[in-house]
């Protein structure tokens, strides 16, 4: 078991509404005794509060809604993620806030990241955030290159999957944050299109041949000649995949990029 985010949420979420049940059934119960009064002038039946709300339990019950709704929409429906490297410029900057789809590839429990229900398959081009198989404490982001049974090839910066090069138009020399001295291309992956970067005049490094295993993924950067990818440490096991990334919901880095808001990732 990961012992995560998730985990503390989850812990968080069962301590608050453990504390609100135990007094709900067991301590507001002893707190508000009920008697049977009998007197020659009254006989029903009277309430003594014995003494003030602790307030751990005012806590308690004031967390564990919104913790409850926290932990379910994080691991049934969106997790934010924060982007930390430049690895996928030039589609993720630097200091993006982006949403991540749960379900895309099926409902998991949370923390035990178990499968319970299929919805879909991930599929070559998608933007996927996953458990880092070296150390699934991490958490790293990357394109979809080679599905199951794929063999995919890398050789003088050009991408081969299933025998064929991949097709990629020259856009123009990259502009953008993050990275200098970098051309921009377009790569068209059968059945999708992305932006990549390349270093011209920088010798090809991470070359190989793989053949993707069953049930598990190959990934790789859009920036190619800084990322550190599956040609470098292998395939990603399908119960690693954590959720398809769909949106940038926020941009921070030495301010707030409003233009990138709201932007679908492709």
């Amino acid at each position: 078991m990961v012992f995560d985010f998730s985990f503390y949420l989850f812990a968080g979420t069962v301590i608050a509404g453990g504390i609100w049940a135990v007094d709900a059934w067991v301590l507001a119960p002893r707190r508000n005794r009920v008697h049977q009064a009998s007197t020659a002038l009254h006989s029903g039946v009277e309430i003594q509060h014995g003494g003030k709300e602790p307030v751990i339990v005012e806590y308690a019950k004031s967390f564990f809604p919104v913790l409850l709704i926290v932990f379910l929409l994080r691991g049934f429906v969106v997790e934010p993620f924060r982007i930390p490297s430049g690895s996928m410029l030039p589609s993720l900057y630097i200091g993006d806030f982006i949403l991540v789809n749960k379900f895309a590839y099926g409902i998991r429990l949370p923390v035990l990241n178990t499968k319970v229900f299929d919805v879909g398959d991930p599929e070559r081009g998608d933007v996927v955030v996953f458990r880092y198989p070296k150390d699934p404490s991490l958490d790293y982001i990357k394109r979809i290159i080679g599905l199951p049974g794929d063999h995919i090839a890398y050789f003088n910066k050009v991408l081969y999957v299933n025998g064929k090069p991949v097709k990629r138009d020259f856009v123009g020399q990259y502009v953008g944050p993050g990275q200098s001295n970098a051309n921009e291309y377009l790569e068209r992956l059968p059945g999708k299109e992305h932006a990549l970067l390349l270093q011209p005049g920088r010798p090809g490094s991470l070359e190989g041949e793989y053949t993707v295993p069953d049930e598990m993924y190959f990934v790789m950067g859009d920036n190619r000649d800084n990322s550190n990818d599956s040609r470098v440490w292998g395939p990603v096991p399908q119960q690693n995949l954590i959720g398809k990334a769909f949106m940038i919901w926020m941009h921070w880095s030495n301010g707030v990029k409003w233009g990138r808001i709201g932007d679908m990732i492709k």
